[in-house]
């Protein structure tokens, strides 16, 4: 999934035109300020024109989440999440594209619209800026969005792994999560956050091609592969491998030397923030 984050005057109007640009199932998800006690709702919405038919009498008000959705199968609906990563995760494996409305905070390409607009104010990478969303080319945030770095999950890729053409030989899918360690003791210092940078292109087909020679192993279908790059802060996952094979044995270990073989192999550099320092962790080593 490609996430972008709109925000200013005229946030909801952009996001409207542009998801009618978009080829792909699109979410749109509007930051909600409730002034009844509920600060962040978020309204989500897989109409990829953002504006949906008549919502049918699904709609179930009272609750702490409420779906609606109409007979074309588009959904609105409204409820908390933990936080916008899980947000991303949940709408990922089953969407092309995000559309983040009046969301500031997340670490995608972002487009700011206003009178001054102001770079700091987001985390990720500003794709447009401009008074009006009429003046924003759609078509350079069209592109700029397709060639930026996608929101991999887990989910997904254990879904393209079951739509391997031998998946219905397989009897196990393993997988493995890394994520960011806070601390290794009690009396360490907090890790904050940390930030991964990589040769673009070159990772990739480094990645790929681990993949390729460990799927080429006897009872291994499908091995796939993901490490994402930028600020990740403590809590929040890394990177993925997932293995589709014929037993548990073949799964388990072929996770374990592909995990080995991305870290030792994969030239991507990390960066540690704790609450005393920042270092390149290659450097220390």
């Amino acid at each position: 999934m490609q996430p972008i984050s709109i925000v200013g005057d005229g946030a909801a109007t952009l996001a409207r035109r542009l998801a009618d640009r978009l080829d792909g199932r699109v979410a749109v998800v509007e930051r909600d300020d409730d002034p009844n006690g509920a600060p962040e709702s978020d309204s989500t919405r897989s109409d990829p024109a953002a504006d949906g038919g008549v919502v049918g009498p699904a709609q179930r008000s009272g609750a702490d989440t409420a779906v609606a959705f109409d007979a074309d199968g588009n959904w609105r609906g409204r409820g908390s999440v933990e936080g916008f990563d899980d947000l991303l995760d949940g709408l990922a494996p089953d969407h092309d594209y995000l559309l983040a409305v009046g969301e500031p905070r997340l670490r995608v390409p972002a487009v700011l619209l206003g009178s001054d607009p102001d770079p700091e104010r987001v985390p990720g990478t500003v794709v447009a800026s401009a008074t009006a969303p009429d003046g924003v080319d759609l078509g350079d945030v069209v592109a700029d969005l397709d060639s930026a770095e996608p929101w991999i999950t887990r989910e997904t890729l254990v879904r393209r792994a079951e739509a391997s053409p031998d998946a219905d030989r397989a009897g196990a899918i393993a997988t493995f999560t890394g994520r960011v360690r806070a601390r290794d003791s009690p009396d360490d210092d907090r890790t904050t956050h940390l930030a991964f940078e990589k040769y673009d292109g070159v990772a990739e087909d480094q990645m790929a091609a681990i993949a390729e020679e460990l799927a080429a192993r006897d009872g291994v279908f499908d091995v796939r592969m993901h490490h994402r790059t930028g600020v990740i802060e403590a809590g929040e996952d890394i990177v993925f491998v997932v293995v589709l094979a014929g037993h548990r044995g073949e799964a388990f270990r072929t996770v374990e030397d592909g995990i080995d073989r991305l870290k030792d192999e994969v030239p991507i550099f990390k960066k540690e923030a704790t609450e005393s320092e920042t270092f390149w962790v290659h450097r220390r080593d």
